[in-house]
């Protein structure tokens, strides 16, 4: 399956603007507000977000971020861990030291209450290297076609991309892409999300067109609908949306208040022939972590124990 109705999620507990991370995530922004205001919108923010999917029949997972040692960004698990199908557990290599600190084996072995958990595969070992990865930041699935896509960049390494997609049995399509600016994006998760059938993608960030017709050709080639996005709406996080599945089997796309506002009402049409939108207010989160609905969510594909 595309698409998981089971979530892991991480409710924050010093979630702040993170200066490691601001070097090469230029969706970041500090703001003047005191840290009580930020930490108490945050949680208004990720406890609504946590509300409106189970509203919408999603099985949520929630976790309480540890206090000590302060994580800001724990609030996005899904950079440092994917759950696969075939009861695979892969941890990732993490640029930021303050962010390696996010890796929770309780986390797992509470899951395994619920689910079969066969292998853990720990890549963290890379970071001793200066080698990362970080999870389905870095990385696009096509569960259904069994391809990864993924944008280069000092934290997503090309050879660490192609041991995964080894392992995992996935064919590799990766690129490069660039802001309006010609800075590198961080993350693949911010310029394109891929559903069962179509794909938001900023095709601007791609500027080498022949890297831009492997990816085109690669999407339109397993029957997605190309939904092109602009640099104006990537940077308002269009393309950090991620489909989910319901309990009655429905498929809703999760995504920021920011990210639907953006959309003109022909793209909302087109995802809706699809997917239910479900817009999701977390603008504390977006501005200040760089990162939006998407980042916050861990799939869990981890196959059901059966009773």
């Amino acid at each position: 399956m595309q698409s998981s109705k089971n979530i892991l999620l991480v409710r924050p507990s010093t979630f702040s603007f993170n200066k490691e991370t601001a070097a090469s995530n230029a969706f970041q922004v500090e703001l003047t507000q005191s840290n009580e205001e930020i930490r108490e919108k945050k949680l208004q923010e990720f406890d609504a977000f946590v509300s409106t999917l189970r509203l919408n029949n999603v099985n949520v997972f929630v976790f309480d971020d540890t206090v000590s040692p302060e994580k800001p960004d724990a609030i996005f698990p899904n950079n440092w861990v994917t759950f696969h199908a075939d009861g695979t557990v892969i941890l990732y290599p993490m640029f930021a030291k303050n962010r390696q600190q996010e890796r929770r084996e309780d986390l797992i072995h509470s899951l395994e209450k619920n689910f079969i958990v066969k292998q853990v595969l720990d890549l963290s070992k890379y970071e001793k290297e200066h080698k990362y990865l970080e999870g389905t930041g870095s990385m696009v699935f096509d569960h259904v076609h069994k391809i990864a896509y993924a944008c280069l960049s000092p934290r997503t390494d090309k050879a660490l991309f192609l041991e995964v997609c080894n392992s995992l049995n996935y064919q590799p399509v990766y690129f490069y892409a660039h802001d309006e600016n010609g800075k590198a994006i961080y993350h693949t998760n911010v310029m394109m999300c891929i559903s069962e059938q179509f794909s938001v993608i900023c095709l601007d960030t791609i500027k080498d067109e022949r890297e831009r017709n492997l990816v085109v050709s690669s999407l339109e080639g397993t029957g997605h609908q190309v939904i092109a996005i602009s640099f104006e709406q990537m940077n308002k996080f269009a393309g950090n949306m991620l489909t989910l599945q319901t309990n009655d089997g429905k498929n809703i796309l999760a995504l920021s208040q920011s990210a639907s506002e953006s959309l003109t009402a022909i793209q909302k049409s087109e995802i809706e022939k699809y997917n239910t939108l479900v817009p999701l207010s977390i603008k504390t989160i977006e501005t200040i972590g760089g990162g939006s609905a998407r980042c916050m969510i861990a799939e869990v594909f981890l196959p059901p124990i059966v009773e």
